[in-house]
């Protein structure tokens, strides 16, 4: 995805499977200083010979930028962006204004959840204690195949490490959006992540943040080690402008959808076997000028397609308020490319 300011779309949605990651807050374990095994990291193709952290290393000099965030009801984990401002999930201090953060050095201190956007789940806190040390967030995407590590407190035991590989990027999770319009545009990973990892820092070969865990699918739904995370690219911009305005800004198309099912398709008489079915378009909005009707089935936005909703959410991540492109519809057996003018919604 791109560096720009991250989307959300008005959307009516039924179904979702994928599992969060905060937990329930139990009393506070010793600070964790045992790791799951990790190998050595693979060099950076840039780094001078005899410079490439080995994943110990890398620990020791980044744990102490991934602190705990406890809500009293719950605890998630969350990263350093500032001297005194913690970066966490959303979902993680959701309802609270008052938290309190645990440090790696087992000391802790009061925070305050200072602006959350849901439509990212991201969500920035201020802490008490001062000069924190802050890590390199590193906004362009990671390549699959490359280590990470991911570090939070699953369960409750802080400073835990797990070790993997980048799986995937641009993931959207099927069936998600009624959930949280955030899981979209995801990095896939096969470093596990638990209930507690969520705001927790993904990490490169060189220390450098590329995401901010956010969920994963349980074993249950028959999943091993697929995980998420939020890229740091969308992570910074939202966090720079909670922490300007308190809200943030997102590109919106202005149309309520439903998932196109076969059942719906062939009731309807729609042709189209894949997209975003239109159910309504608000007058007035960028989707309305653009001339989309309810019964169209939104299959591209500019130049990448749309399969479902939450494809439809990921694409309008690539997008600015105020930018010209277009949005194409099936109607009538036909494509139609229509021009359209993205329009903008804080939340």
């Amino acid at each position: 995805m791109g560096t720009g300011r991250t989307a959300a779309a008005g959307l009516a949605i039924a179904g979702a499977l994928l599992a969060g990651c905060t937990t329930t807050a139990p009393e506070r374990p010793p600070a964790a200083t045992a790791t799951s095994p990790a190998p050595p990291a693979p060099a950076d193709p840039g780094a001078p010979l005899g410079r490439v952290p080995s994943a110990a290393d890398l620990v020791a000099r980044l744990a102490p930028s991934v602190v705990t965030v406890r809500t009293g009801e719950g605890l998630g984990s969350g990263v350093v962006y500032r001297p005194d401002v913690v970066i966490t999930n959303q979902h993680v201090v959701a309802g609270a204004t008052d938290v309190v953060v645990d440090y790696a050095d087992g000391t802790s201190s009061p925070g305050t959840v200072v602006a959350g956007d849901e439509f990212t789940d991201i969500a920035v806190v201020r802490t008490e204690r001062g000069n924190l040390p802050v890590p390199e967030y590193r906004t362009e995407l990671p390549r699959p195949g490359e280590p990470v590590l991911a570090i939070g407190s699953p369960l409750g035991y802080e400073g835990t490490v797990t070790a993997g590989i980048v799986s995937a990027l641009n993931r959207q999770i099927p069936g998600s959006a009624a959930q949280s319009s955030a899981l979209v545009d995801l990095i896939q990973v096969d470093a596990a992540i638990s209930p507690g990892n969520s705001g927790g820092a993904l990490l490169d070969a060189q220390g450098r943040v590329i995401g901010i865990n956010e969920a994963y699918i349980p074993p249950a739904a028959g999943a091993v080690s697929i995980g998420f995370a939020i890229p740091a690219a969308t992570a910074v911009d939202i966090a720079d402008q909670l922490l300007a305005d308190g809200t943030a800004t997102h590109a919106v198309l202005g149309v309520n959808v439903a998932r196109l099912t076969p059942e719906i398709a062939q009731a309807f008489g729609v042709a189209a076997q894949a997209g975003a079915l239109v159910t309504r378009v608000p007058p007035g909005g960028p989707a309305a000028a653009a001339g989309v009707q309810p019964g169209d089935v939104v299959v591209a936005l500019g130049d990448r397609e749309v399969d479902s909703i939450e494809g439809l959410l990921g694409a309008l991540r690539d997008t600015e308020p105020g930018q010209q492109t277009t949005v194409t519809v099936a109607r009538d057996g036909e494509r139609l490319e229509l021009p359209v003018t993205i329009g903008s919604q804080s939340g």
